[in-house]
């Protein structure tokens, strides 16, 4: 038994045998054998290279009947590369004597070849060396897709283990698949965790040296809530981590119990609690009556789980389901926000020096006008079942905003001279995301409905940090006085302006966080399914005067520490309340 210590990023307790997966596409998994499965992974790289062999076939007589045989000479290259002895060879000595796994073993040759032959002078040379190594790039391809199909075609629920949380690694199966993920690298406010948190995904990070320790199908304990996990548990640790497991799932029982009601401070402060959805999948994931609504349908996962982009009817069923299952309670779209991470593997973007700060979001559907209009269709034709508002991601100025008015009223009356019935008018707002557009803020709320925090990127665009780098994960920092005051200026221009102001970030997802929104006059927040119900209590044992006060002491907090005390003293003020009221 081992343990290993790490960064805790989203909650929960489980246990049950690990997968290791590939995190980065340049990056397979590697893991140490059992030598009862030595046999069972030559087979499985024979079988790959025996795939991969019968593609090049097919390729080659394609490019002969089309182009000629010397076209067509470079696949029967691939296929004397695959059957050079020296090279399979190695592969499979690492595999039987070094006991790695078939991709790892397969990547080494890839890099080893690449890397002699890349050390030689000469362009031609070096080409040679991509060709090389190419035909086994494509059985490394090969292996890490059975590997996926694997996991796939089987029952069985995994916890996952890889060297990068990224979204790739979060969405490699059926969330409802996933135990547990547990990583090598990653940040506490990274995409991936944002997402494993949104799943409601027990997340340890920073565990290091995790790959080199880890067998397929060791038995994991993941302690989400500590940060760390037990490989191997004794079965006295299993007995009494089960134990912790069960109190805590008790806990959560009795939280669903009082989670119908409303988030209203002893005082008669009212605070709307409402849902972040990230897919479909998610509706089954909590009951209507729990929130308030749907402050943030983030729509580009929709598009990411199709293989081509969903026509308007395709979208119209979607968000109609969405819209009949809150019975009436408003569902807010945002816009296809891809860019940087979130990619579709039918749209290709360009690649950039730096993604954070290029074509992402809004400035890709203002360039590519028909993915707004066949969208804002779709919304637009939903909004006749139940009221919906419409969210728009990385907004920079007020011209974006006029010019998507001009696009939003066109598509309406295109849409009714089309004979469709639609509402007779549908909100519009904005996320604050960036610096400048908090700048603007006075000038944004007289030409939106309403407006909605995205602290994910602002706190990175606030800070100059790249959450999803390494290097500078740790300076990430969201309770950074620059942050807070930045949240206590949105909340007063939009309280004195009328305008109703929302939180859909990650950070309100903590109910002492949410507490100090409402009391910084905030209309409300939007968390995942998983936090509603802690959120609405913890609000319900609170009141207004309470949070007056906080914010007026946060506004003097020199640094993150500061802030941090203070909000841990609201939580220790409020805990043994929020547990009385559970036990009641």
């Amino acid at each position: 038994m081992a343990t290993i210590n790490g960064i805790a990023v989203a909650p929960g307790l489980v246990r049950g045998p690990v997968h290791v997966v590939r995190a980065r596409a340049d990056k397979a998994p590697h893991w140490t054998l059992r030598h009862e499965e030595i046999d069972a992974d030559l087979a499985r790289l024979r079988r790959a290279i025996e795939v991969v062999q019968e593609r090049l076939e097919r390729q080659k007589a394609l490019v002969e009947r089309t182009s000629g045989a010397q076209d067509a000479g470079i696949f029967a290259v691939h296929q004397m590369i695959l059957r050079d002895p020296s090279a399979l060879g190695a592969v499979e000595r690492a595999i039987r004597e070094e006991r790695v796994n078939a991709e790892s073993a397969v990547q080494d040759l890839v890099r080893k070849l690449r890397s002699t032959m890349g050390q030689l002078d000469g362009d031609s040379v070096r080409d040679y060396a991509a060709d090389l190594s190419e035909p086994w790039r494509v059985v490394l391809d090969e292996l890490l897709e059975r590997d996926r199909e694997q996991v796939l075609a089987t029952d069985d629920s995994v916890i996952l283990a890889a060297d990068e949380l990224s979204p790739q690694v979060v969405t490699f199966s059926d969330p409802s698949r996933i135990l547990g993920i547990v990583t090598t690298t990653g940040g506490r406010f990274s995409h991936g965790a944002v997402l494993a948190r949104a799943f409601g995904i027990p997340c340890v990070v920073g565990l290091p040296n995790l790959l080199g320790r880890l067998e397929q199908g060791m038995n994991l304990l993941v302690d989400g809530d500590q940060g760390r996990i037990l490989i191997n548990p004794t079965e006295e640790e299993a007995k009494s981590f089960d134990a912790a497991k069960k109190s805590r799932d008790l806990r959560r029982k009795a939280l669903i119990r009082v989670a119908d009601k409303p988030a209203v401070t002893l005082d008669g402060g009212h605070l709307r609690v409402m849902v972040n959805l990230e897919s479909l999948r998610d509706l089954g994931t909590f009951n209507p009556a729990h929130c308030d609504g749907v402050g943030l349908l983030r729509t580009e996962f929709l598009y990411m789980e199709r293989s081509q982009f969903p026509s308007e009817e395709e979208q119209f069923r979607l968000y109609r389901r969405v819209v009949d299952h809150m019975e009436g309670k408003v569902v807010v779209f945002r816009t296809l926000d891809l860019g940087g991470d979130k990619q579709l593997p039918y749209f290709t973007l360009p690649e950039e020096e730096n993604p954070a700060l290029g074509w992402r979001g809004l400035r890709i559907t203002l360039e590519w006008q028909d993915l707004m209009r066949v969208q804002l269709r779709a919304i637009l034709r939903a909004g006749c079942l139940g009221p919906v508002r419409i969210l728009l991601p990385m907004v920079t100025s007020i011209g974006e905003v006029r010019r998507v008015r001009e696009i939003l009223n066109r598509v309406r009356e295109q849409l009714i001279a089309q004979g469709y019935e639609v509402p007779e008018r549908v909100e519009l707002g904005v996320m604050l995301e960036v610096p400048s557009s908090v700048l603007i803020l006075r000038d944004l709320v007289k030409i939106v409905d309403f407006v909605s925090v995205g602290t994910n990127d602002l706190v990175q665009y606030l800070l100059a940090t790249d959450r999803d780098n390494p290097f500078v994960a740790k300076m990430y920092e969201p309770y950074h006085p620059a942050v807070i005051r930045s949240l206590a200026y949105i909340g007063r221009v939009c309280r004195e302006s009328g305008c109703e102001a929302t939180v859909c970030g990650d950070l309100a997802g903590d109910f002492v966080v949410a507490m100090m929104l409402l009391g910084m006059g905030f209309y409300g927040v939007s968390v995942s399914p998983h936090f509603l119900a802690e959120v609405r209590l913890g609000v319900r044992t609170t009141t207004r005067e309470r949070l007056d006060r906080l914010v007026h002491d946060l506004a003097q907090a020199g640094d993150d520490r500061e802030v941090q005390a203070l909000l841990d003293g609201l939580k220790a003020e409020v805990q043994e309340d929020m547990e009385a009221g559970l036990r009641a």
